[in-house]
């Protein structure tokens, strides 16, 4: 299984983040789950890519070439997949993630997870789509998502789209869940 985590690269986030981001990677290592990223080294994404080699993971860092210009990028994931462009790398994201969680960022993350939740929408994608919502950040996100489904913007099916939640373990669960129930659709 792989699983591509969307977070931050901002150094400037409270050390609470970076605790936990450590913790996810470690706790996707320790299922046997790889982690796909974008292949930054700070913040979250560094992070991630820290509890992952912590506990012997596998990861795929995914970014443009042009970031080896001016942003730090991880020298220690198992493969790298370097892109033209921002967008080629969220579609080559995309397509090697079998799930999605997305953690506390900004534009960046915030667009990445506008643009799968689309997809799923439009049924372009039928993957499994977490929050983790570490410190509650990510309630005025779930909040302005409900707000728009109240105010008519949004049909209520876009609320069962994703998954919020504050624990690791509820949604690796649910992504595990998600894809076993899909599997056994298949047979």
């Amino acid at each position: 299984m792989k699983v591509c985590i969307y977070g931050a690269s901002s150094n400037e986030i409270k050390p609470l983040y970076i605790k936990k981001g450590v913790q996810l990677g470690e706790a996707l290592a320790e299922k046997g789950w790889t982690l796909v990223f974008g292949g930054g080294s700070t913040g979250m994404m560094g992070a991630f890519i820290q509890g992952v080699n912590k506990k012997n993971g596998k990861s795929i860092g995914v970014a443009p070439t042009f970031f080896k210009k001016w942003e730090a990028l991880s020298d220690s994931c198992t493969e790298f997949i370097y892109t033209n462009t921002m967008r080629e790398r969220k579609e080559k994201m995309e397509q090697l993630a079998d799930g999605f969680i997305v953690t506390p960022g900004g534009i960046g993350t915030f667009e990445e997870f506008f643009e799968i939740l689309t997809l799923k929408q439009l049924e372009q994608l039928d993957k499994p789509i977490c929050l983790y919502n570490i410190d509650r950040s990510l309630d005025p996100l779930n909040t302005l998502l409900i707000e728009g489904v109240e105010n008519g913007f949004m049909k209520e099916d876009v609320l069962r789209m994703y998954f919020i939640s504050d624990s690791i373990e509820e949604i690796l669960s649910y992504i595990a869940e998600y894809q076993k129930y899909y599997a056994d659709l298949d047979r």
